[in-house]
């Protein structure tokens, strides 16, 4: 169940940015812990609901990750660029900027999620492959997987 209090992504196309926000009744640290541990990531991170056959984290400045899933797609794999523990995440993937962010609101976790294109065609493409679509399920995995 979906516990978001937006439409699931918003398309900004002036900024080639996609945005996901999600709400958690878990702390920032549950939800940062879940983005950056191997054995959790492996529970939430295909948008199909299946876990990945593997999953890597060297979580570092300039460490690299890996995850795989079960062959319908291509490995994600990236590099992280800001770790601020537990507030930050700032990663390259697939030739875009990914962004976390959470912040604690009374008893709830709100998370922004942005991911910027390079350029506009860079941004069509993603969008043309419905990239939007795939990281709305993964995060609504996300939100089942540490509590909505």
């Amino acid at each position: 169940m979906k516990s978001a209090t937006h439409s699931p992504f918003e398309v900004d196309r002036e900024r080639t940015t996609l945005w996901f926000r999600r709400r958690f009744r878990a702390s920032p640290e549950d939800v940062f812990a879940a983005w950056t541990t191997p054995e959790e990531l492996v529970a939430w991170w295909d948008p199909t609901g299946a876990p990945l056959v593997s999953c890597s984290v060297d979580l570092r400045v300039g460490g690299s990750f890996a995850f795989v899933n079960a062959g319908h797609g291509p490995p994600f794999v990236g590099t992280y660029l800001v770790i601020e523990h537990p507030s930050k995440l700032v990663f390259n993937a697939m030739g875009a900027t990914g962004t976390v962010e959470l912040t604690q609101d009374g008893e709830v976790t709100l998370m922004v999620v942005s991911i910027k294109s390079p350029t506009r065609d860079h941004f069509e493409q993603f969008l043309k492959f419905g990239v939007h679509e795939g990281t709305a399920k993964t995060l609504d995995n996300l939100v089942a997987h540490v509590g909505g």
